[in-house]
């Protein structure tokens, strides 16, 4: 890139928006209704399967999106502003989701097996587009290999906790599904207005309106 990269968004913000966009609160009811019958070792086997490949598609976007956004030299603020409108948006779905409230079943159960782990239980339940957004974008921002290596340790963070909740996904769903629900709403709301506000800060930093403090 032209100009050396800055993070404008702390460790606490990324973790509050990974654990909206990649997080526990929406993989436990899928999780469940998944493998609704399945014997406890295949859903370990499951889960397990389902969080590595997780990781290693993260791994792999962050690495490709990042050198994409590089070659194209595309200013810091511009993507900046990119990743604060995904955020956004991301953020804004998800609120509206809780309040819309989950989609219906589907007509017909899914037959167990350890595919699953690839589809939809990896892509799209764990790895949603917009997660995969924004590791890239919180990538490409990091100034140096130590936030690099913030970034990942956040991501395995929030791996490590969605596959607990997947080994305990009944339990959760049974006893914390109104909490969750609590928390989840709530986060969206603050990550919202934390989407936004990296949006104002960087149009102003380019000059577009003056921001008072």
């Amino acid at each position: 890139m032209a100009t050396t990269p800055s993070i404008t968004i702390s460790a606490g913000e990324m973790l509050a928006f990974f654990f909206l966009l990649l997080g526990p609160i929406k993989i436990v009811g899928p999780f469940v209704k998944l493998t609704r019958g399945a014997e406890p070792r295949f859903c370990r086997q499951l889960a397990v399967r389902g969080i590595l490949l997780a990781a290693g598609a993260l791994g792999a976007a962050a690495i490709v999106g990042e050198r994409f956004l590089d070659n194209f030299r595309i200013g810091v603020p511009v993507l900046a502003i990119t990743g604060g409108l995904v955020l956004f948006l991301a953020a804004l779905d998800t609120v509206m989701q809780q309040f819309r409230g989950a989609a219906g079943a589907d007509a017909k159960d899914t037959p167990l097996s350890l595919s699953l782990a690839v589809s939809p239980l990896a892509f799209p339940t764990i790895v949603t587009p917009s997660g995969i957004a924004a590791v890239i974008i919180f990538v490409t921002l990091s100034p140096d290999p130590g936030g690099k290596a913030t970034i990942g340790l956040l991501l395995l963070a929030i791996l490590f906790v969605d596959l607990l909740a997947m080994l305990y996904a009944r339990a959760i769903l049974k006893w914390l599904t109104l909490p969750l629900y609590i928390l989840g709403v709530v986060l969206g709301v603050v990550q919202v207005a934390l989407g936004l506000n990296i949006i104002l800060v960087n149009l102003s930093r380019i000059g577009v309106f003056t921001m008072t403090p």
